[in-house]
């Protein structure tokens, strides 16, 4: 193993950026940014050895800057995914957020964690934990939380992201990575015909909003149904309400079973690579890039719609407002700790 610092640009207010690059014995390479805290490259070698860069993003911390609100790489708190209304009750009092997403909060915006410098509290030559002070009144939310997130690249090709945190108030604490995965590369366009696999048996309803309904819905018989491996074009344009309402996949599925254990898979047959996805947490969001429409990205590529996948571990979109639904309300000194996975393999 071994890790190496570079200059990643300075951001406005001429605040310098950094990017640290890890590599394993197999020559598989993880870049983290302490800009956002953001998960710059993941680079594999697929089945004929060459390598690919799973990940879609930026040159330097500039660019991730002027991200506009689709979030490439990013380290996504408070609260990943939204609140319907704008507006949560933590032990009786209301709590306003902001509304930037029609009429609800969106990921904690518009002050995202994205757009902050973390420290680097500590490097080693496999991993990297950054720590970022989110006080009381932060983005709306109450209590003060120093957050760590922390990256380790493993012999076994994974990419491990771990989250701790712990406030001095009760407080909402769901955090989750925003990457956008491509098994053919960041630059090869799109994913419609790689194949996803999802342990997951139903997903949460929402309306044209996103805002869930509280219904938990079977995915059997549905485009939803991702339990057999199949392409992700496949069922993407079908005349279902989920999937018209979500101009594609932009869902929250129920995960199977407990504790950390794989969630998901996606494999090019063309590269030859496969990323299984792990994680603790209940759900997890599967999103088809419905909204990127000629972004530019590392290298000058134009990302566009359907241009690559993410699988955003999470407690359910509004849980606040469903009690069906697991709470993620920390109380006072009570620890979030959460782990999600990304391994990687030539199949």
């Amino acid at each position: 193993m071994s890790y190496k610092k570079t200059e990643f640009g300075k951001v406005r207010g001429g605040a310098d950026t950094y990017l640290y690059t890890f590599e394993n014995e197999n020559g598989m390479q993880m870049a983290v940014t302490d800009y956002g805290a953001g998960l710059v490259s993941v680079i594999v070698k697929d089945r004929d050895g060459g390598r690919r860069d799973m990940v879609l993003g930026y040159d330097s911390a500039a660019g991730y800057e002027g991200d506009n609100g689709l979030f490439l790489g990013a380290v996504v708190g408070r609260n990943a995914n939204r609140i319907g209304g704008a507006s949560l009750k933590i032990n009786g009092r209301e709590y306003p957020l902001a509304k930037n997403n029609n009429n609800n909060n969106l990921h904690s915006g518009p002050d995202y964690y994205m757009k902050r410098i973390w420290r680097v509290d500590k490097i080693e030559e496999n991993a990297i934990k950054l720590s970022l002070f989110s006080p009381h009144m932060d983005q709306g939310y109450p209590g003060n939380v120093t957050i760590f997130v922390t990256y380790t690249l493993t012999e076994a090709n994974e990419v491990l992201i771990d989250y701790e945190a712990v406030s001095d108030t009760d407080t909402i604490l769901n955090m989750t990575n925003h990457s956008y995965f491509n098994m053919d590369g960041h630059d090869s366009g799109s994913i419609l015909e790689q194949k996803v696999w999802i342990d997951a048996d139903a997903y949460t309803e929402a309306d044209k909003y996103s805002i869930p309904t509280g219904e938990i819905v079977k995915v059997e018989g549905t485009p939803m149904d991702f339990r057999t491996p199949k392409k992700v074009g496949q069922d993407i344009e079908s005349d279902y309400q989920a999937v018209r309402y979500g101009l594609g996949y932009d869902h929250n599925y129920v995960l199977n079973g407990d504790g950390y254990r794989k969630a998901a898979e996606m494999l090019s047959e063309k590269s030859g690579i496969k990323m299984s996805v792990y994680t603790d947490c209940p759900g997890m969001q599967f999103y088809t890039a419905n909204f990127v429409n000629g972004e530019i990205g590392k290298g000058g590529t134009v990302y566009q719609k359907r241009s690559a996948a993410c699988f955003e571990s999470q407690y359910f979109p509004d849980a606040v407002h469903h009690y069906n639904f697991e709470s993620p309300i920390f109380g006072v000194g009570e620890t979030y700790r959460t782990r999600t996975g990304y391994r990687f393999e030539v199949v």
